[in-house]
């Protein structure tokens, strides 16, 4: 298994593999995103799920309620403090058969206390992406949309998988938006 280059990721890109897709790394004023040396930065929609507790619920990944999150749409969105929002990608992702990804938070927000957290993307997965942004501050925390959020690492493996995600028709196949846990 081999990290793919920015010339793989552009190729890849124009046969529709991101979309939209920056050809380059977008910097000026805004938080990078685009294509980089060994991967791509993927940004965030303005579309946002802010957690709450209002409710006084127990957080259960078999149960867990819409209930304990508050819809939000903007250009900044306010992270409580020691709490979570989830987001989409603003870009749609198709994963070639034989590619699996890693993401990582960008360094502009680790630094801040602002984690970031997205499951790899598996072979033939599609969709937007559904990311996790927790706030591990004791103060609020501001995240910008439509800037980046995070890098996707792509690796391309010697042959194609046996069973891909499209194959076992996984449960987050062609996310259109911000997708809660399912069972």
């Amino acid at each position: 298994m081999s990290i793919k280059n920015d010339k793989w990721i552009i190729k890849q890109a124009k046969g529709g593999m991101i979309e939209p897709f920056a050809g380059r790394q977008v910097r000026k004023g805004v938080i990078s995103y685009g294509v980089s040396s060994y991967g791509y930065d993927m940004r965030i929609s303005d579309e946002f799920k802010i957690f709450t507790n209002v409710n006084s619920s127990v957080v259960d990944p078999k149960q867990f309620s819409p209930k304990n999150y508050i819809d939000y749409k903007g250009d900044i969105c306010i992270i409580p403090p020691n709490s979570f929002a989830l987001a989409r990608s603003v870009e749609y992702f198709r994963i070639p058969r034989k590619v699996l990804t890693v993401c990582l938070g960008k360094s502009t927000y680790a630094r801040c206390g602002i984690i970031v957290n997205v499951t790899p993307f598996e072979p033939e997965w599609e969709g937007y992406v559904t990311i996790e942004v927790s706030n591990t501050t004791p103060l609020p925390a501001k995240i910008y949309a439509n800037e980046g959020i995070a890098q996707v690492l792509f690796f391309e493996a010697d042959e194609e998988c046996l069973v891909s995600y499209a194959d076992k028709k996984g449960k987050y196949q062609n996310q259109k938006g911000i997708v809660l846990p399912k069972l």
